[in-house]
């Protein structure tokens, strides 16, 4: 299988912050100038600037601001790509004063090959930025385009994008997923994922520290639950790539449930991570992931088919349901087996078609 490219990231020692903090502020410097170039050109009915036309407005700056050519750069193009993304006439400001409701995280991009890793650190702009790192890499190794971020706490990290060999899953067969709020997950094989309500168990001491004006410790809190939860789904996705040859889920939309009543317990789960976790870890594993319709998997029996399971808001509180040809199901378990089906019989659809 070809080599891939996956993200790397390493939290920092505190001996990076001050150099990062005063990088940070002139990319803001740049990041500002592009909206005050775009919110010009609104203006004046002018042609929008591009990512192109900002670097060469912003071409000769980086020895006034020391920081590097290529950051700047990397921020003009940013800036553009963002704007398009989010379909905005203009963005917001970054700003760089702490003291500021709006404060803006510290970032700095950086391009390929601008970061080495020499002596167990990493060097950028000849200075050395030592880091907690998981990872087995080589001496001399650079990598890709990637970029320094802080967190609401303040700390930092570098995100470095580099290449990696694909692994061989060990599964054979396939499994459908079907999302929860009660448990995390159900699988087609009968076995559920706990859902351990991380942000659940520390709701208390987040809401005491939040009366008491604690603001540090209410970040040190909701970061905390963040990082439980980041573990598990890594640890979670893992084990069932590795396990398995195709991987089928629901196509819930983590976005849509997290605008109801329903939206602290859905990103408590952490839903988007977890599919995206599986997404991208089954492409270097070599396993099949594919989302899947859910329309009345929890009502069609996945003996039979027939459509005779719960309905409705009444039938929410019904987690075991018999069907008239003889098949008891749990709930979450018969839905997990629908989507396994409707994910192979697709794959058999698409291997008729490409013969």
């Amino acid at each position: 299988m070809k080599p891939m490219l996956v993200t790397y990231k390493f939290r920092l020692r505190d001996n990076a912050d001050s150099e990062l903090r005063r990088q940070a502020r002139a990319v803001n410097i740049v990041w500002n100038f592009c909206e005050e170039s775009q919110r010009h050109a609104l203006k004046w009915g002018k042609r929008w600037p591009t990512g192109y036309d900002l670097q060469k407005l912003t071409a000769g700056s980086s020895k006034e601001l020391d920081i590097h050519a290529h950051t700047i750069q990397q921020v003009c193009a940013r800036y553009e790509h963002s704007r398009k993304a989010q379909k905005k006439r203009s963005l917001r400001w970054r700003v760089s004063s702490r003291k500021s409701a709006k404060y803006s995280l510290g970032w700095v991009p950086f391009n390929t090959g601008h970061v080495t890793f020499r002596k167990g650190s990493f060097w950028f702009r000849g200075r050395e930025y030592k880091a907690w790192v998981s990872r087995d890499l080589k001496e001399g190794q650079t990598f890709g385009a990637g970029s320094f971020n802080q967190d609401a706490q303040g700390h930092w990290f570098i995100n470095l994008f580099t290449e990696v060999g694909s692994l061989e899953s060990a599964g054979s067969d396939a499994i459908g997923i079907d999302l929860g709020l009660k448990e995390l997950a159900a699988i087609s094989d009968g076995s559920k994922i706990e859902h351990p309500r991380w942000y659940r168990k520390m709701e208390a001491r987040i809401a005491t520290a939040q009366r008491a004006k604690k603001k540090k410790q209410v970040k040190k809190l909701h970061a905390k639950a963040k990082a439980q939860r980041d573990d598990f789904l890594h640890k979670e996705s893992t084990r069932l790539v590795r396990q398995h040859a195709a991987i089928f889920v629901g196509n819930v939309k983590p976005s849509a449930i997290a605008k109801t009543r329903m939206a602290k317990s859905s990103l408590d789960a952490g839903w988007a991570k977890f599919k995206s976790n599986l997404e991208y870890k089954a492409i270097r594993h070599g396993v099949v992931y594919a989302e899947v319709s859910e329309a009345y998997t929890t009502q069609a029996c996945s003996q039979c088919g027939s459509i005779e399971g719960p309905k409705g808001l009444s039938g929410l509180g019904i987690r075991r349901w018999t069907c008239g040809c003889g098949a008891e199901h749990d709930r979450d378990t018969n839905a997990a087996k629908n989507i396994a089906a409707r994910g192979l019989a697709s794959l058999a659809v698409g291997a008729h078609h490409g013969g």
